[in-house]
Parts: structure tokens; sequence; C-alpha cells
């Protein structure tokens, strides 16, 4: 969130409302973190005075044509969000500004005012987007790494089938790949497997023509169905499994069918056991620390890492049974006073070792014992000896 139609609605509303509009007036927020690569004053400098003459979108990065270069990209992030004051872009969840709020909101990063009085903002509250000012943006990185568009530039049925077919990697983590196909993120993905019936963890070049073309009308049917409402969250069809994948696990339902949670790609995955099933001997098994092996947009590794889907990881780990290492030492403990033998493991012979104290060298106990040995038998062997003495002696005068 936000993904290929949050974005889409965005450009559209630019388009409707800001194209062919000169910029009045901008204020840039001092973020170096969200304004990547040029001060404040700069990026200011480069929008005020200039007309809007087209806003373009690919993936989920939007940049704005202006009558001449440079030209600002955003790069939505996990929270990332384009306001029009006084009209309605789109509502999703995370969503920083209210009709309540102040105006410009407080989390704005760019303020444009436009000649006829329109403002425009983007807006974000999280700090994971990216502004930068790019003399060509679709010649350069990120967009320019970018696999085609899922809604601009689709594949055909055919190119699909022939692209599945060279991918050893789970279908979730390859949806989630932006070099692949850019647009589709975490929500999507979820949402496209669901109504296919595909398995998220399905090796890619194992799924069948048919379940290729699944994957490809759902695809479609998913992100035409999100523009249609104008990426109003709320307006998805209640049978979508979007409405229910962020409820913690053991309470999520969809079509009273029950959901599970696993990780794919380095991400939280709703799928229905039910109806989405590992098929052949090839699949991909899901990691409790799972590492990011997709090539995911900088959103998707800043939503990884910091968002919401990080919580609903931990609950899915908290829910799997734990190993108590202290409930095991104690039981060994508990074994050895009541006379029991008992197998003494690594982790049990860490636990019983004396700790070192910093500084200072462990005592040498063996060592020392074996001194006190010797230094007895040595006493002894003398004693012996003189006693061996005194009983020749008396035996050579009872002879006399």
């Amino acid at each position: 969130m936000p993904e290929l139609p949050e974005v889409e609605a965005a450009r559209r509303a630019i388009a409707e409302h800001c194209v062919g509009k000169k910029v009045r007036r901008s204020v840039v927020a001092d973020d170096s973190k969200v304004i990547e690569g040029i001060s404040p004053s700069e990026l200011e400098s480069a929008l005020t005075g200039k007309t809007i003459v087209a806003a373009l979108r690919k993936g989920k990065n939007l940049w704005l044509r202006l009558d001449s270069p440079p030209f600002p990209s955003f790069q939505f992030g996990m929270t990332g969000a384009v306001y029009i004051k006084g009209v309605a872009v789109t509502k999703y969840k995370r969503s920083a500004v209210s009709d309540n709020d102040e105006w410009p909101s407080k989390f704005s990063k760019v303020f444009m005012e436009l000649e006829d009085g329109l403002e425009l903002s983007f807006t974000d509250k999280r700090r994971f987007a990216r502004v930068r000012l790019l003399q060509d943006p679709e010649t350069v990185p990120p967009i320019s790494e970018l696999g085609p568009d899922a809604m601009l530039e689709p594949l055909q049925i055919d190119e699909l089938v022939e692209a599945l077919s060279r991918r050893k990697t789970a279908i979730k983590a390859l949806l989630l790949d932006q070099s692949f196909v850019s647009g589709i993120g975490n929500w999507i993905a979820d949402e496209v497997l669901y109504q296919a019936r595909i398995h998220p963890q399905q090796i890619a070049s194992n799924l069948s023509k048919g379940d290729c073309e699944a994957l490809h009308r759902c695809m479609t049917k998913v992100i035409e169905k999100a523009l249609e409402v104008g990426a109003d969250s709320s307006q998805y069809p209640s049978n979508w499994i979007f409405h229910s994948r962020e409820k913690k696990p053991g309470k999520a339902f969809v079509d009273g069918k029950r959901i599970e949670f696993i990780a794919v790609g380095g991400r939280t995955s709703a799928y229905v056991p039910e109806l989405q099933k590992l098929t052949g001997a090839k699949s991909v098994k899901a990691k409790s620390n799972p590492s990011r092996n997709s090539k995911s947009d900088e959103e998707d590794e800043d939503e990884g890492s910091e968002g919401e889907e990080l919580e609903k990881e931990k609950e899915i780990k908290n829910t799997q049974p734990k190993k108590d290492k202290n409930v095991k030492v104690d039981s060994h403990r508990q074994q050895k006073k009541a006379g029991d033998s008992v197998d003494n493991t690594e982790e049990d012979d860490e636990e019983e070792k004396p700790k070192k104290k910093s500084g200072k060298k462990p005592l040498k106990t063996n060592k020392l014992q074996r001194k006190v040995v010797k230094a007895k038998t040595e006493v002894e062997s003398s004693k012996r000896s003189e006693s061996d003495e005194i009983s020749t002696r008396q035996r050579k005068k009872t002879r006399k």
C-alpha cells in the first residue's frame, strides 16, 4: 500500500485537475530522507513558474512532466499520497491526511499552489517515500529498472507462460519482483493468487497452462476493478481476501474459509489452504525469518522492515511452539538431583560451566589437587621406608 491502483488514481486526479496550469508557489519540506539528492530550495526553484504538461506513471512511481526539465518524480513508498484541496483523490489505509486535518498537512513533503488557486500536496507520514528531481525519469533508476507495467504493458498469455516456465522461484515472490512486472505489491499479489486458486509458494515454472491463464485473467480483473472504484478499498468486492488479510491469525476468514499467513519472498502472505493447494513435487517452503530474495522495489523493502507486515510476521511466529531453554536446563538439574543419569547436551554443559570473572583467570583446581596428592604420596613413602628400616634392624638382633 499504495500499489498500482492507488498511484494510478493519483495520476488521473492530477491529469484532470492540474495539467496545463502553472505552479505559482511551492514549499518543500526540509527532509533529506524523502527529498533525495537535492535541497528544498533547489526543488522549489525548479517547480515555481513551471507549467505541468503531463502526469505519468510506471509501476508504483509517478512523475510530472513540466514545460522544461528537470522533472519531479515520486516513489510512494509505504504511505506516500497525493492530495488536491477540494478534490477526492482516493482513500486507502495508512493515509496520512483526513478531511479534518490541517492544510497543508504537517506530513506534506512537496506543496504546490497553482495559478488558479488550486493546491496540490504530496504527503508521507512514515518517510519511506522518495522525491527526486530528474532530467529524464524514464531513463534512470528506479524507473528504468522496472519490468512491464501490469496495466499499461500487460503480458500476453503466451508471453506469461513462457516467462513463468523459466523461473524457479515462488510465484508470490516473482509477482513482487518489480523487474518482472511492475505495479503489483503485496495485497494485489495475495488477491490475484487467491482468486486464481494458486498457492503463494508454488514454483512458477511448475504452474500448468491453466494456472497461468487463471493468473493472467485474475491479474487483469483485480487491477481493473480496483481502478473502477477509484482505488477506494471500502468499495472492493466483499468476497475479496483483501478485507481480511490484516486480521489476526485464527480470526481471518473469507467466504467462511480460514485464512492462514506465511512469509513468502520476505513478505507476509495471506492464503486459503482449502482452495490454494501446492501441486507437484517442487514448491518453496516458507521461512520463519525469510531473506528478501525477490527484487522488490524500495517501498517493499521498507514496508517489510518497518510496517505493519512485520507485526503480522511476529504474530505468526508467536503461534508456533517454541523450545524453552530454561525448562530444558531445569529439567536436567531435577533429574540429577533425583540420582538419574542424563545425557549432557551442549546447552546443559554451557549452563553448568563456571563463568569466568573479567580480568581474572579461573582457578586451576585439577593442577592444585595433583600437587597435594603428590605431596601426600611422598610423605607416606618416606614413612614406609623408615618402618622397613626399623623392622630390618630388629630381625638382625633376633638372629644374633
